[in-house]
């Protein structure tokens, strides 16, 4: 088949939605699929078959900093799409009316389109926002043949504001990149390791953690224990004056940003691994390349996306209550048989999102949609 993902973010940054494009586009293509990318604004150059569609602009929203498209040229995307005669056209939802909108338009009627839902809005003002745009896209979404969502809560919203009822199938993560993870040589002592990794921003809970981390230190349960601080983001300087005035510099490190090639092994180096997100989460797409990267434990944020992945309760935390997330932390410290447990359950959990399965089970989606475009 001939397969274009259309996403009208950038496919220069790393997040969610573009690790579920890039995982799943390579694995197509090792299928033997040929595979286009059909995306806003982005000058990145190891991707075969990418098609820039639109000049983007940064805005926030949903507490994150992302892209939007500017109008793309109408005859531009035509000319492509009577060009490449796709079989399949997989957008990622919910989609401008200005780029991926455009792509959907002139899409021809043999084209099967198929749709996956990413988004679990962080505030009112956000689901109110994603609501009006699914009000405003319905007509159109009678062109999809199908639209999944990656995980029951973003299945909920999706029914929610684009009155769109859709399968579960989970985000696409390449295991065997994180099985590959070994434990980094300078971590190679007695001392355990905690880890956080992801953006320095409010709703990712950085700074609830480190408050946690004082709480622990108050009561002398880190003199051999290790805390690495893995991201960047405008809250950097602020997370690093904590450090400093509380007096735990000897205790916490923070290595900066950290490419996708050393993900794994800083994963793989946690004894507790730690992703206390207050929210705006469709999934959990670190939790689940933690797990598969061999971290001891993995410590969660107890919100909607989240949970969805990590359903261990002992295992979710709520990252205001500083107390409760201090007794939890303690508890994986001091006993080494509850992170045993609670790998034992992480390796067996991981096994359904491998773009292996999941791939499989969006190639047998395209094959029946385009077996009834044909009908």
């Amino acid at each position: 088949m001939k397969i274009g993902f259309v996403l009208d973010d950038s496919l220069d940054k790393t997040d969610g939605v573009q690790q579920y494009v890039t995982a799943l586009g390579h694995w197509l293509q090792r299928e033997g699929h040929e595979v286009h990318y059909l995306v806003g604004q982005t000058v990145r150059k190891d991707l075969p078959h990418l098609h820039s569609l639109s000049r983007n602009i940064q805005v926030h929203f949903n507490q994150n900093r992302m892209s939007m498209p500017l109008p793309g040229n109408g005859r531009k995307i035509r000319e492509l799409l009577a060009q490449q005669e796709f079989d399949v056209l997989h957008v990622q939802m919910p989609y401008s009316p200005f780029m991926a909108g455009k792509v959907i338009k002139y899409a021809p009627k043999r084209t099967a389109i198929i749709g996956t839902f990413h988004i679990l809005p962080f505030s009112r003002l956000e689901a109110r926002a994603t609501w009006l745009l699914g009000l405003s896209q319905r007509r159109r979404l009678k062109k999809f043949s199908q639209v999944v969502s990656v995980s029951e809560p973003a299945a909920q919203f999706a029914r929610k504001s684009f009155r769109l009822k859709t399968d579960v199938v989970p985000n696409a993560v390449n295991l065997s990149a994180f099985h590959a993870g070994k434990k980094l040589r300078k971590f190679r002592d007695d001392k355990l390791t905690m880890v956080y990794l992801g953006r320095l921003v409010e709703r990712k809970g950085c700074m609830y953690f480190l408050q946690t981390v004082e709480v622990l230190h108050q009561q002398n349960l880190l003199h051999n224990v290790r805390i690495i601080i893995v991201g960047k983001g405008p809250l950097e300087d602020s997370l690093k004056e904590f450090v400093e005035q509380k007096r735990l510099g000897k205790i916490v490190q923070f290595a900066g940003y950290i490419s996708e090639q050393e993900k794994p092994d800083y994963l793989a180096s946690a004894d507790i691994a730690v992703f206390p997100s207050t929210g705006g989460e469709c999934f959990g797409i670190v939790l689940v390349e933690a797990m598969a990267a061999g971290a001891d434990v993995v410590i969660a944020g107890n919100n909607p996306g989240y949970r969805s992945v990590m359903e261990r309760p002992d295992q979710l935390v709520e990252p205001q209550d500083t107390k409760a997330f201090a007794k939890l932390l303690k508890h994986f410290l001091i006993s080494s048989n509850a992170r045993k447990r609670a790998k034992n359950w992480q390796t067996a959990k991981v096994a359904p999102y491998d773009v292996r399965v999941v791939g499989t089970r969006l190639l047998e989606i395209y094959e029946e949609a385009l077996r009834n475009k044909r009908t």
